[in-house]
């Protein structure tokens, strides 16, 4: 007994250590990346301002070659009649395509540096990208290690007899809250950001064209009024994603419906929703596990069974709440579902059984390729 206080005690130990120096690196690994990020702001600027001297000189450098070969022509024809011209007009011709010679070979000199400094800067901007990329991935790694170890320090003593099983269920709950923050960074990132950037390049070009050309300022003003709209409705979809408002406001099968309803227009898979009693099924963390389970129940039919119609029961009884989810698709081999636990319909179902299993519930999979699939939960009242 004495030595088994002293191991865990040295685990402890240890795990503090760790965690510490698992906080400094992340930290550090953070300035890295938040570094890493203005310094992409800042070449993406510098390269706009760039490319954009770089198509004035580019323009003057055109010019100036067509003033070059006009200067010669005209050397040419002086010095072909050259008897015709007085000695003070053939100085100016030669002076003048001298002259321009020397302002194309100064302009042109320019150019090849400006378009050097350019392609440096793209460069730079690649690399700095990639560093800012790996830099990312170390920050959500490192995130994922500290929650785990901050977990194993809080219930080492009380699940020190189970570790191996309650280790990989909290691997998957960490994988799952991970694979979900990415999904949201993406979703904001190829949504939202990217608009609002786009926007702030067109919002400053209207700024300058209000002098210039005031009804294409308000066209494009008008037009930017609509993106705006559009980029609110992603971020209210993302927020929704998050947390469906809809849930407090309007209650759990009204909040079904209009997922439902989204999902026949988005899918064009028919989908039959049917409550089987009139009880209202209470407690915010049975309605949010119950929304959950019929979103992710639809995305998996979305994504892998080629259904084309689903049926989905819901009944609240004395006993507990029972839902059934029936589709026609190609189904799959339910013994192979531990084997697919890393692949994402595999982690999908995981996922589900362990919320259902979380709140104390059954869940059960049938499936085969004539029938499509039927997914059977059961979550029992609270004693």
């Amino acid at each position: 007994m004495i030595n088994n206080k002293v191991d865990i005690n040295k685990m402890d130990e240890i795990l503090e250590k760790t965690i510490s120096v698992v906080e400094d690196s992340k930290e550090e690994i953070f300035e890295i990346a938040e570094r890493m990020r203005s310094e992409c702001d800042s070449l993406e600027k510098q390269l706009e301002e760039i490319k954009k001297k770089t198509k004035d000189v580019i323009l003057e450098v055109e010019m100036l070659i067509k003033e070059e070969k006009n200067s010669r022509r005209n050397l040419l024809k002086v010095s072909k009649y050259i008897d015709k011209y007085m000695e003070e007009d053939i100085k100016s011709a030669y002076k003048e395509a001298s002259l321009a010679q020397v302002k194309l070979n100064i302009k042109q000199r320019e150019e090849s540096d400006i378009i050097r400094y350019r392609n440096d800067l793209e460069i730079r901007l690649s690399k700095t990208k990639i560093v800012l990329k790996k830099a990312d991935g170390l920050t959500s790694k490192i995130g994922v290690a500290l929650e785990y170890l901050t977990g194993s320090i809080q219930d080492i003593h009380s699940t020190i007899g189970d570790f191996q099983q309650k280790r990989i269920l909290g691997q998957r709950i960490l994988l799952a809250q991970e694979d979900e923050r990415k999904r949201v960074a993406r979703e904001i990132h190829d949504g939202p950001a990217q608009t609002l950037s786009n926007m702030l390049i067109r919002l400053d070009m209207s700024y300058k064209l209000i002098d210039i050309d005031s009804v294409k300022a308000k066209c494009e003003l008008k037009e930017l009024k609509n993106v705006a709209k559009d980029s609110m409705k992603d971020i209210r979809k993302i927020i929704y994603n998050l947390r469906p408002m809809s849930l407090d406001d309007v209650g759990l099968i009204p909040s079904i419906n209009r997922y439902i309803t989204s999902f026949q227009q988005e899918t064009r898979i028919h989908v039959e929703f049917r409550v089987l009693s009139s009880v209202d099924i209470d407690g915010s963390l049975l309605k949010l596990t119950i929304f959950r389970l019929v979103l992710e129940s639809l995305n998996n039919i979305r994504k892998h069974s080629r259904a084309t119609d689903v049926k989905i029961s819901l009944e609240k009884n004395f006993r507990g709440v029972a839902m059934n989810i029936r589709d026609n698709g190609i189904g799959f081999d339910v013994n192979t579902l531990d084997e697919q636990q890393n692949e994402e319909k595999g982690f999908g179902i995981l996922s589900m059984k362990e919320r259902v299993e979380l709140l104390n519930g059954e869940f059960q999979i049938l499936s085969n390729s004539k029938e499509g699939t039927k997914i059977v939960i059961f979550i029992p009242n609270k004693d």
